[in-house]
């Protein structure tokens, strides 16, 4: 797996010979090393060119851009190389089929569901009461078999998820009112952390899903839509669990991110780049931290999960296997 490159302060990006470099406004200047680069991501306000554009997509490099608060801003995502004409047609019978679509999105579901309620279980073990949320999520967990349309079992889910975020102020040591979730904007510490994370986590599985022959506008779950690569935001849902949400609780608790890290004026909204920074070496830490596969036999790291899981839908869109949704089994 090739390295993923996190710019967070202002400067030049440019192609010299056969190489991305990086020049500081200081006129500091780092050489990328374009033959192993898979990513990379701007926080800082960044100057290029078109010449910088078309090397990044002959080297099959993904850009990931935020804007000057840590907010997603969009990709550059290059020409797809893996094109599968016979794919594309399968994805997209799959969504028309009512009954097919219908059933991966439950998958998608019952894998975050379960994902979420390992989160809790974990917690529940180390001193936190947490049974009751654990029994009622398992309870609305179930009624997902029974949803007989995707705004049905997305209401579920959204159940889910709002008995998940309740339960936050006891696992959190830090004393943050953490009341609901609020996205735009986020209106405290949590809220700012999610959205970061989230971002994260999507912009990760946009790229392992170009390694595949998907096309990330097709999906299941969430509904395709223009200006948005809904199938990251489907597969997502499995993983903000295991590497968002984890982390936000171990980094919280250990007091690695603290209000320190927050511009305070605007209400714990904006990160410094102190804190953006400890976040991305975590984060980066998080996805090549390894488990031993019980299928494949040998050590995968988190961000070949998210790749695996998209091999596994192919699989189903084809017909050759039905899709099982990753749940931790750690």
């Amino acid at each position: 797996m090739g390295e993923t490159f996190y710019i967070l302060k202002d400067g030049n990006l440019r192609r010299k010979d056969n190489n991305v470099v990086i020049t500081s406004i200081e006129g500091d200047a780092k050489n990328l090393k374009a033959e192993v680069t898979d990513e990379i991501y701007l926080f800082g306000e960044i100057s290029m060119n078109t010449k910088l554009l078309n090397f990044l997509s002959q080297k099959g490099i993904i850009m990931h851009v935020f804007n000057y608060y840590g907010f997603y801003s969009g990709s550059y995502y290059p020409r797809e190389a893996n094109i599968s004409g016979y794919l594309l047609v399968q994805q997209v019978r799959s969504y028309d089929n009512e009954k097919r679509r219908l059933q991966l999105a439950k998958e998608i579901l019952r894998a975050a569901s379960y994902n979420i309620y390992r989160n809790l279980r974990y917690y529940n073990g180390r001193g936190i009461d947490l049974n009751i949320p654990m029994m009622e999520i398992q309870s609305l967990a179930n009624k997902l078999d029974f949803g007989n349309s995707i705004n049905e079992i997305m209401g579920v889910e959204g159940n889910i998820r709002k008995k998940y975020y309740s339960t936050w102020n006891d696992i959190i040591k830090q004393d943050i009112d953490f009341q609901k979730r609020v996205k735009r904007p986020p209106d405290n510490m949590i809220n700012s952390l999610i959205s970061f994370i989230n971002s994260l986590v999507y912009t990760t599985v946009l790229s392992e899903i170009y390694k595949t022959q998907l096309n990330p506008t097709i999906s299941y779950l969430h509904e395709p839509g223009t200006k948005r690569f809904s199938l990251c935001l489907d597969i997502a849902e499995i993983f903000k669990p295991l590497i968002g949400d984890r982390m936000i609780f171990s980094m919280l608790n250990k007091n690695q991110i603290t209000e320190d890290d927050f511009e305070k004026e605007s209400n714990f909204l904006y990160l410094k780049e102190t804190g953006k920074k400890k976040i991305l070496m975590e984060y980066d830490k998080r996805l090549n931290q390894t488990i031993s596969h019980k299928e494949l036999g040998r050590d995968v790291s988190y961000r070949y999960l998210i790749r695996l899981e998209c091999y596994k839908i192919i699989k189903d869109i084809i017909g050759e296997k039905e899709y099982n949704g990753f749940k931790i089994w750690w």
